[in-house]
């Protein structure tokens, strides 16, 4: 759908090129003109015309043999500028590392939306299995680690908006079994972490655990990403322990004293 505003508030052409832009990153491969107008809502001319804006900016090139169109790294190197001067990365970052080094295993920082889990920082680890979510991924609530551990301790306006997609027929939500979603979104609030293995990517699991800020209030996820050999779905106790201590001692270095689990 084409974005909609307020015209008298916001500027229609600026949503629009960010639209363009958010619609390319969920693409790993270059897009044609056509995916993207289709795919937004917007007439072909209009969505050509913002991507030769973009291509003028630099946060676009296009193929010349293919005509296709890609994002350039400008758009990261900006946002990881952003990312590297927040609290919350500037904090987590040196645990993650730690939780990296102890589990062997990569690890993710990701913050709720209201259309997923956004992950914003990633510490890798060399593995046969290579995990290729990248900064800036929209992870979906209902498929994976991040978005169950959301729904679990996260705003109850948040579980509220899930359900109204729910009961909305939302298409991306099609098929849910809604009661199995309940049962694992009860699961992790009691346990305090969540998994999701091969909801997102085929031979990988995940297990999340969730970050509070000094007034208490969920804002991340810290969640260990491998393989479904070496992350089961009865994932490892040390794994867990691993997780749940980096996620308290990120909430602890915000302010938050009281960990839940």
């Amino acid at each position: 759908m084409p974005p909609t505003t307020d015209s008298n508030r916001t500027n229609q052409s600026t949503v629009a090129a960010f639209a363009v832009l958010e619609e390319m990153a969920q693409h790993t491969e270059p897009a044609r003109v056509t995916d993207i107008a289709n795919a937004l809502g917007m007439p072909r001319a209009r969505t050509h015309r913002y991507l030769q804006t973009l291509v003028q900016l630099g946060y676009v090139r296009q193929d010349a043999a293919s005509e296709r169109y890609r994002l350039t790294l400008k758009l990261f190197h900006l946002g990881q500028a952003i990312a590297d001067g927040t609290q919350l990365t500037a904090v987590a970052r040196p645990v993650m590392a730690a939780l990296r080094d102890s589990v062997q295993q990569t690890v993710t920082l990701s913050i709720p939306e209201e259309a997923g889990m956004r992950v914003i920082d990633i510490v890798r680890v060399e593995t046969p299995v290579q995990i290729i979510t990248r900064p800036g991924a929209l992870l979906p609530l209902h498929s994976s680690a991040q978005g169950k551990v959301a729904l679990a301790w996260g705003n109850t306006s948040l579980l509220d908006r899930f359900n109204a997609r729910l009961d909305g027929g939302d298409p991306e939500l099609a098929g849910l079994d809604r009661d199995t979603l309940q049962d694992q979104i009860a699961e992790a609030r009691a346990k305090g972490w969540a998994i999701a293995p091969q909801e997102i990517l085929p031979g990988v699991n995940a297990i999340s655990t969730p970050v509070f800020d000094s007034d208490g209030q969920f804002v991340a996820t810290i969640t260990v990403v491998g393989s479904v050999q070496q992350i089961t779905s009865e994932p490892d106790p040390t794994y867990i322990r691993a997780a749940l201590d980096a996620a308290r001692e990120i909430s602890t270095n915000l302010g938050y004293l009281e960990y839940p689990v």
